[in-house]
């Protein structure tokens, strides 16, 4: 089976061919936002880190936004630097460039400040738009495919349908040989278990386990359980009763096949095949960006209440599990999940619909999301404090 796309001098395979405008600091946020604004097909990933954190998170940001800009949905890259920051801005031209896509930055401190640092960011993205602008699609095989899977506003829809659904798919895309990515750690708790017997080896089942005690460390050395954050009152509100019951239901959009490996956040899929899990956090804005990172072309996202949001790289297809929320938020949902609790189709009958579209999307279809134009935010999962 093949899907239509970007194949790059890497030999990595894009879903869209963007040019991305990446501040390498918060302070260059509003000048990429105006070159962003003002050039076609650009892309601005705008954050707020890059300056007064410690070295771990520091690096930690170079390495994820030198991931997002390696990200073979993207065609070329503007570094948008202030001049100063913590983060390593050669380092990100460097790696970047070396995928073969274009690559260039400015600095807003050298070229006279926020004017002028515009108007020659301007110039630069044009030239690096009109210069991916003839790259056409080529058909390419599935194994090329790399799906990454969230859920977000979940209710008890959502564990039984819109999960189920996603999980048919990840399952059709590791048995055409391509990669699936999962996440959401604190979405494990009280089932890291069932997810540990689904190993590769023993060695991968301890990683499991060990990320799940990582992260529950990391809250109670704020003198805090993790439950009180988890589930959230939307979750409680939506018939989620416990962490528990909501992993339950969070665990079964990784479908059933043999989890590989364990990834760290700031972990790029270089030639990994199969299902594996990327240590993330739960919430969309840092998940999002933990996923484009990775190196995925395309999300499939399960919603129960409904989370229209999308991540500016990476398009997002919402699967709703929901038939009320689906009706009222049409504009926003992608695909109807709901029709299992209805009783109106099966889960296999909606996972392949689900599994076309998503095709489809990899092709160029585009998502709600996109056509809305909801993806102007993201953020990076940081460690440390702000100092």
């Amino acid at each position: 089976m093949e899907f239509m796309g970007y194949v790059r001098e890497n030999g990595k395979v894009g879903a869209r061919n963007h040019v991305a405008i990446i501040p390498s600091v918060n302070c260059a946020n509003d000048v990429a936002k105006r070159i962003n604004s003002a050039v076609a097909n650009t892309r601005s990933l705008n954050h707020h880190q890059g300056c007064c954190q410690l070295p771990p998170d520091l690096d930690r940001v170079t390495l994820s936004l030198t991931g997002l800009g390696q990200s073979p949905n993207i065609g070329a890259v503007l570094i948008v630097s202030l001049g100063c920051e913590g983060t390593d801005v050669d380092y990100m031209a460097e790696n970047i460039a070396k995928t073969g896509k274009p690559v260039e930055v400015i600095r807003i401190q050298e070229l006279g400040g926020t004017r002028l640092a515009t108007e020659k960011g301007i110039e630069i993205a044009q030239k690096l738009a009109d210069k991916i602008a003839p790259y056409k699609r080529q058909p390419v095989d599935m194994s090329n495919c790399i799906m990454s899977i969230k859920c977000g506003a979940s209710d008890a829809t959502s564990g039984l349908a819109s999960n189920c659904v996603i999980g048919y798919v990840a399952d059709r895309i590791v048995d055409l040989g391509g990669t699936v990515v999962f996440g959401e750690t604190t979405e494990f708790i009280g089932a890291e278990h069932i997810l540990a017997r689904r190993a590769r080896t023993p060695e991968v089942g301890k990683k499991i386990y060990d990320i799940v005690n990582r992260m529950e460390a990391r809250a109670k050395s704020l003198g805090c359980d993790m439950r009180k954050g988890q589930p959230t009152p939307g979750n409680i509100a939506g018939g989620l009763s416990s962490i528990e019951e909501k992993s339950l239901g969070a665990i079964m959009k990784s479908g059933s096949r043999t989890i590989e490996g364990v990834l760290e956040y700031t972990d790029v899929i270089t030639d990994q095949k199969g299902l594996w899990i990327k240590d993330t956090p739960g919430r969309e804005i840092e998940i999002l960006t933990g996923m484009a990172i990775t190196g995925s072309q395309a999300m499939c996202f399960s919603t129960g209440r409904g989370a229209p949001q999308g991540f500016p790289t990476m398009p997002v297809l919402k699967i709703c599990g929901n038939p009320v929320t689906f009706q009222h938020l049409q504009e926003d949902m992608d695909v109807n999940a709901g029709l299992i609790i209805t009783g109106e189709k099966s889960i296999d009958q909606v996972g392949e619909e689900a599994f076309r579209r998503f095709v489809g999307v990899l092709s160029g279809e585009k998502t709600h999301c996109e056509e809305l134009e909801y993806y102007n935010s993201i953020d990076i999962y940081t460690m440390g404090p702000v100092i």
